[in-house]
């Protein structure tokens, strides 16, 4: 399998991306952020969705925009937190491209989140306790899914050196 669709999946502020940017660049390729796509083509924020919409009509959503990729020859895509989690979405990124679990901390995640809570329809109302406890428990219900990764990279892999490693391994 070539690294010419790769597919970062993982809790949301474990850097998926920043990670899309950098290896965009590394491969010259395009990045795109799944959310962001959402967004446009819904011509409203994550948040509104959600608080309009729904978050089932959300996920449908991500599901339709992430199979566009499927016209794409080369790019990185860094994944909504919950777009693996929908059995078909997680098998077909694992069919079109390269799967990588970006499995940061929840020490991490919740340093990171804290700042940026209101943004983040999913934590918005949470104090940090409460947001460390709601990340532990998305994190065991999202854990089946993102185990079907073709890699999963913990907090100390996750660097420039890892991730090149893998995309190397898989450069055609």
């Amino acid at each position: 399998m070539a690294a010419e669709k790769i597919f970062l999946i993982g809790m949301m502020g474990s850097g998926k991306s920043y990670w899309t940017k950098k290896i965009s660049k590394w491969i010259k390729s395009g990045g795109y952020d799944l959310d962001a796509l959402i967004e446009m083509n819904e011509e409203k924020t994550i948040t509104e969705i959600f608080a309009e919409d729904g978050e089932e009509y959300f996920r449908k959503a991500e599901s339709k925009i992430l199979k566009w990729f499927k016209e794409k020859k080369k790019y990185v895509l860094a994944t909504g937190g919950g777009t693996p989690c929908s059995q078909d979405n997680i098998d077909w990124m694992k069919k079109e491209g390269l799967v990588i679990w970006l499995d940061e901390s929840i020490e991490a995640l919740v340093s990171r989140l804290a700042p940026e809570k209101e943004h983040r329809p999913l934590i918005a109302q949470l104090n940090n306790d409460q947001l460390a406890s709601f990340i532990q428990g998305k994190l065991l219900e999202r854990t089946p899914f993102y185990q079907q990764a073709h890699y999963r990279l913990t907090s100390d892999q996750i660097t420039e050196a890892g991730l090149k490693k893998i995309i190397q391994k898989h450069a055609s």
